[in-house]
């Protein structure tokens, strides 16, 4: 149990444990806290109780962060568990990175509570965030090893290279909206994924410089797949698109072979369409 001595008769009581928590952990209290501290020390309250408070309140603040971290980690534990093994995903590896890397810091804050449902997110600039069973479902489907080199087209957030990054060895993606390549470079560059190369500009002829690549995932639709990637894809790789012009798209599996390129159907899907050069249709090679 906390106990304060008020010190002057004008000095507000001091704000309940739980109100202190309730301000740890963002919400308003309006508890007149911060009058009290600030009426504590024109009081002449004692050096050593004004750092005891002040101690306590960055442990609740810390507390509350803590509580935050592990319910987050938690309900990302279940999405794995509800959301993506048990609809038919068993890459170990894949299940690994959904479960560690974390989808809550990837969307807007506004959207962070439903970070873990099966579900897309806005991110802005009328693009989305894939749904988390999706997003497992596209990188089982590239085949990687800790050796790949992977191509994506739409960084969108960042989460699917960030996914994508604790399965390969290199990832390089590419995001035709500015402020969102800036925003997805950030993050990834704050949650130390060093791994995961990010440029800004249309994704249509691929990242020439880099390639071949052992595989290549499309985040957008397009009407039909580009050239540029296909010739950017190795012998044996995968690309993995969903291609269409409607509001549903096939999820096509491309394995390239030294004679042709294989066509899988997956499944139906639902993605924004490829825009760029994507939309204007086939052009002259470079």
């Amino acid at each position: 149990m906390w106990r304060f001595r008020r010190e002057s008769s004008d000095l507000p009581a001091p704000p309940p444990f739980s109100a202190l928590f309730r301000r740890a952990s963002g919400r308003s209290t309006g508890d007149g806290h911060d009058l009290w501290r600030a009426r504590l020390r024109r009081c002449g309250a004692s050096a050593g109780l004004s750092l005891a408070l002040l101690a306590a309140v960055s442990g609740v603040q810390a507390q509350g962060d803590g509580l935050a971290a592990e319910r987050m980690t938690a309900l990302r534990m279940a999405m794995v568990e509800e959301q993506i093994a048990r609809r038919g995903i068993h890459d170990e590896r894949v299940l690994a990175a959904m479960r560690e890397v974390p989808r809550h810091e990837f969307v807007p804050s506004a959207y962070a509570a439903h970070a873990y449902r099966d579900r897309p997110l806005p991110i802005g600039y009328q693009q989305t965030i894939s749904q988390p069973y999706v997003v497992a479902l596209m990188t089982e489907l590239l085949h990687l090893n800790t050796k790949s080199k992977v191509l994506e087209i739409g960084t969108g957030s960042g989460y699917h290279a960030a996914v994508l990054s604790r399965v390969a060895g290199e990832v390089y993606s590419i995001e035709i909206v500015t402020d969102l390549g800036k925003r997805a470079r950030h993050t990834l560059e704050a949650l130390r994924y060093d791994n995961v190369q990010v440029r800004i500009g249309d994704g249509y002829r691929g990242w020439p410089e880099a390639a071949p690549f052992d595989a290549i995932v499309l985040t957008a639709a397009p009407a039909e797949v580009p050239q540029p990637l296909l010739d950017q894809l190795k012998v044996g790789g995968r690309l993995v698109v969903p291609e269409g012009r409607g509001a549903v798209q096939d999820l096509l599996v491309l394995t390239k072979t030294k004679e042709r390129i294989e066509r899988q159907k997956i499944a139906a899907v639902r993605f924004v369409p490829m825009t760029g050069e994507a939309q204007k249709g086939p052009g002259p090679g470079p």
